[in-house]
């Protein structure tokens, strides 16, 4: 008998191979997608269907800027102006988002832009835009750079300004 034990005894160095690979069949597992279970339809003879839950939607985004609240809680109107823009045939218009936004309600007195041509007249990689709004900024940057429009609420610069570098003068 021990001869046998010994001969059919897990080797040290395969015993650790099978609990790594165990650990990553675990971790892995973790990671799968797990997908809803489709509705079943009951059958005249399953007796009567059972009710379906009621489904919780979501609060309509709001559409309009609301002067008392804060910046973070006007940014999903900031971010739904940038997108649309970005949407249309206007999206390399800095222009563009800044009227946009004064559509939407924002000051556009506290509005900053970056150019939206490189020095040499090329179309810029990114542009930024942002709404001062107290000692927030709301920011937006988009281009070819960026992929997606980007948005996002951080504090005012020390300046007391919200974007870092070179702004376009906003005289329309």
């Amino acid at each position: 008998m021990v001869r046998f034990l010994e001969r059919h005894r897990p080797r040290p160095r395969a015993a650790g191979r099978t609990v790594a690979v165990l650990a990553v069949l675990m971790v892995l597992s973790g990671c799968a997608a797990t997908t809803e279970p489709e509705p079943t339809t009951a059958s005249s003879s399953d007796g009567p269907a059972p009710s379906a839950s009621p489904e919780t939607t979501p609060a309509p985004e709001p559409t309009t800027v609301d002067p008392e609240a804060s910046a973070e809680a006007n940014l999903p109107v900031f971010r739904r102006v940038v997108e649309d823009v970005w949407g249309s045939g206007d999206r390399a218009a800095g222009r563009a988002y800044i009227d946009a936004l004064v559509t939407a309600g924002f000051d556009k007195a506290q509005m900053e832009l970056t150019p939206d041509t490189s020095t040499v007249g090329n179309p810029a990689e990114s542009i930024q835009f942002s709404v001062r709004w107290g000692d927030d900024c709301l920011i937006g940057q988009v281009g070819p750079a960026t992929g997606e429009p980007l948005s996002t609420v951080v504090p005012v610069l020390v300046e007391g300004r919200c974007l870092v570098g070179e702004t376009r003068p906003i005289d329309w």
